[in-house]
């Protein structure tokens, strides 16, 4: 009962209704209106069939065409006029013209040195010259560290924070009350009172049931530079579809972190609330942190405009630690945002795919993706690759669950081995291929990871700790459930999981 009580008196569940009841009014009014005048009625209709031909003629992801199109044609006196109001999954004028002039001076900003690029034989099989283009270079002077669990990466990430000097930049989805984020607070502000200079950014709908009222103007009175990215506004719009997925940590301009963890006590598990919370980390120390740098600049600057003018060459990694930097292989930070029609997470992911010779390990908390990137993984298994998939076995959302297990057993009878994570709830967002490139990041495998958010990831490649993924495989292959064709033929077949499956594209 506390916990029904707590869910209805929730800032989420508030939001939510009021979305809700602002869809079933206008619904509401639309339907009257038509009834009222004939003409309405049939304009409507019309309208919705020529959505329908829009759709079928656009540049668009089938799965999510599709959605809109059987949507349209059950709903047609209404359909057209909700597809104008949330179909479009591009972000809003606003949103862009707030953004994309700070994204443009970061672009601006980045430099590939063409001695390294000379060095990569390999380079199709990582999407090199592909992120190049969008303005992400690949670095050799940095030494990557890879974590099988956030509890390990939120400790040493604690003791660089403690260490540092200039400045401290954090961005991530969810930030929620407890042990984990009151002990980063309490250095933060310790670190501002040493003269640091502190700059936060959290997802304001990630965020909405995990932080208290006044929280912005809280860190604020700390002395931290704080954003609440993209305002979560209950108002029926796709404009709040749109949110800031990405966890970065800068320390001084030269120690970066990223992974799969928020600021919450389940992610390092202590607090358990979907058995054995397993997620994963990555530390970077050298000249690939830039990259994650102007990431965070580039949605911390439209907020703060007044600092946008600052000369941000102040921030590269050579400023506080002019010695040369140590590290083998390959590091590449990349992101993705929904302002342009590059869908780089999922390219990069479809690209690996399609280059791999001989195995393809996948982590992933949701499994929810399109046409495409089903039949690249399956003709891989088919051509004799070897393809592991690991998703979990104790859900967090069980929506999202049931239509992650509608996929087994197509992916099984194509030769896809599927296995559950026994401990508990699998978060971590990991692609290794052939045992020698690797992905580390925030992209999960379904649409709002691959459409809607923004993300970053790091690609690895003949990296030392690439052995130490391969290795993290190996473990999670011993403490998992392999999943047969038998007991998940009724996932395939469930009435609720077609209807999730073919809703997911709009969700």
């Amino acid at each position: 009962m506390k916990k029904l009580l707590k869910i209805f008196l929730s800032k989420f569940f508030a939001y939510a209704s009021l979305i809700a009841l602002q869809a079933v009014y206008l619904a509401f009014l639309m339907m009257r209106f038509i009834d009222y005048n004939n003409i309405v009625h049939w304009v409507c209709v019309l309208f919705s069939y020529i959505v329908v031909i829009y759709l079928v003629s656009k540049e668009e992801n089938t799965n999510y065409k599709i959605a809109w199109i059987i949507a349209l044609l059950i709903f047609p006196e209404i359909g057209g006029v909700f597809y104008l109001l949330i179909g479009n999954k591009r972000p809003s004028l606003w949103l862009k013209r707030k953004l994309t002039p700070a994204i443009e001076k970061m672009q601006d900003n980045m430099y590939q040195d063409p001695e390294i690029t000379k060095r990569i034989i390999n380079k199709k099989a990582i999407s090199m010259d592909y992120l190049i283009h969008q303005h992400f270079p690949i670095y050799n002077q940095t030494d990557a560290k890879y974590y099988e669990l956030s509890d390990y990466s939120y400790h040493d990430m604690l003791k660089d924070l403690k260490n540092a000097k200039h400045f401290i930049f954090m961005e991530y989805f969810i930030v929620a009350k407890g042990m984990m984020f009151e002990t980063i607070i309490e250095i933060l502000s310790q670190k501002v009172k040493e003269g640091v200079d502190v700059r936060f950014i959290y997802d304001d709908f990630g965020s909405v049931s995990t932080i208290p009222f006044r929280f912005k103007q809280k860190m604020e009175d700390l002395g931290i530079k704080t954003v609440a990215f993209n305002r979560f506004i209950p108002l029926f719009s796709v404009s709040q579809n749109h949110r800031d997925h990405r966890k970065i940590c800068v320390i001084d301009g030269y120690i970066g972190y990223s992974g799969g963890f928020n600021l919450a006590d389940e992610y390092i598990n202590a607090k358990m609330r979907f058995g054995h919370w397993k997620d994963t980390g990555i530390r970077l120390e050298g000249e690939a942190v830039w990259s994650l740098t102007t990431m965070f600049l580039s949605n911390f600057y439209p907020y703060h405009k007044e600092m946008s003018h600052e000369d941000i060459n102040a921030f590269k990694p050579h400023v506080y630690h002019p010695e040369p930097f140590q590290g083998q292989g390959y590091v590449l930070p990349y992101g993705d945002e929904p302002l342009d029609n590059e869908t780089v997470g999922e390219d990069v992911y479809l690209n690996l795919i399609t280059h791999a010779s001989k195995s393809i390990d996948i982590m992933t908390p949701y499994f929810i993706i399109d046409d495409t990137m089903l039949k690249a993984l399956t003709l891989a298994a088919k051509s004799g690759v070897k393809v592991r998939l690991f998703t979990p076995h104790v859900p967090d959302k069980r929506a999202v669950f049931r239509v992650t297990r509608s996929y087994y057993y197509s992916l099984i009878d194509s030769g896809i081995e599927v296995y559950e994570y026994l401990p508990g709830f699998l978060h971590a967002k990991v692609m290794l291929i052939d045992g020698k490139i690797a992905t580390v990041g925030t992209i999960n495998f379904d649409y709002r990871s691959l459409y809607l958010h923004f993300e970053c990831n790091v690609l690895l490649y003949q990296a030392p700790c690439i052995k130490n993924i391969q290795a993290d495989f190996n473990r999670m292959y011993q403490i998992s459930k392999r999943m047969n064709k038998e007991e998940t033929w009724h996932y395939k077949v469930g009435v609720i999981e077609a209807f999730l499956r073919l809703a997911a594209p709009l969700l």
